[in-house]
């Protein structure tokens, strides 16, 4: 498949048709918006395409209906997408911007051999929320600050919707090292790679490649066909060896609120 059809594949399926357990989806005329249906939760706007006479009455339309409902989103933008100044609109507005991330993808068709392989490291699956602490454990190592909130998203996803989340642990010895997970959307041809944070001990050992090569597998025996990362830039040539390949830039525009 060629890379405009793949991009093209990419927005249908995960930007314009996507859906979440824990939020309600509203089809407005230019964007769509994602609303939480989680105490304290965040909403969303994961697709828009606005032209440059509505783009600034739809940043202050979302703004206001947002605020005035008491959540904060994330309009995430693209830079394929129509407006090609949002993201400086939305800085204009207020809006906190956040690094940027790319948008890699795998055809589990041309999957390398490499990721086909059983681990040698010591990789768990977590099925119950009380195994849970190791993973917020290890993000707060990682990347410091609090991640509660991690552990209670990935409680409900266990809990209320469990074959669409599955979450590993990769052990050295006994000390927890590096957590992962992968996100089965409904009715979708993809899954989305997230976590994949190493404690810097324990870092250049393959932990991260083998929580990669285990997802990817059971993405493989789920007949997913596609799996994608939103990927830091310490993460790309990783993955990029693996044979992912960018689509996108993102820019995650944060709303708080309380600002």
């Amino acid at each position: 498949m060629q890379l405009t059809q793949l991009i093209e594949l990419y927005t249908q399926d995960q930007r314009v048709n996507s859906t979440y357990p824990d939020s309600q989806r509203q089809l407005l005329p230019h964007l769509i918006r994602h609303i939480s249906q989680v105490e304290g939760g965040e909403g969303a706007i994961v697709y828009s395409q606005l032209t440059e006479t509505q783009v600034d009455a739809a940043i202050d339309e979302q703004i206001a209906w947002f605020t005035a409902h008491g959540q904060s989103f994330e309009w995430k933008a693209y830079d394929y997408d129509r407006s090609p100044d949002l993201v400086d609109r939305l800085a204009a507005r207020g809006f906190m911007i956040e690094e940027s991330e790319a948008v890699m993808v795998l055809d589990l068709a041309h999957i390398p051999a490499s990721l086909l392989q059983p681990p040698t490291q010591h990789v768990q699956q977590i099925t119950t929320p009380a195994a849970l602490g190791s993973v917020r454990a290890i993000e707060e190592a990682v990347w410091g600050g609090g991640f509660r909130w991690l552990e209670e998203y990935l409680t409900s996803a266990l809990q209320n919707y469990p074959s669409q989340m599955s979450i590993y642990v990769a052990a050295v010895g006994n000390v927890p090292a590096s957590a992962a997970w992968i996100y089965y959307p409904t009715d979708s041809r993809f899954a989305s790679l997230w976590g994949g944070s190493t404690l810097e001990a324990y870092r250049s050992q393959g932990l991260y490649t083998a929580l990669l090569a285990v997802r990817a597998q059971e993405a493989r025996s789920r007949n997913v066909e596609y799996l994608t990362v939103d990927a830091s830039p310490m993460s790309r040539p990783i993955l990029e060896k693996f044979g992912f390949v960018k689509l996108a830039e993102t820019f995650p525009c944060k709303w708080d609120v309380v600002q």
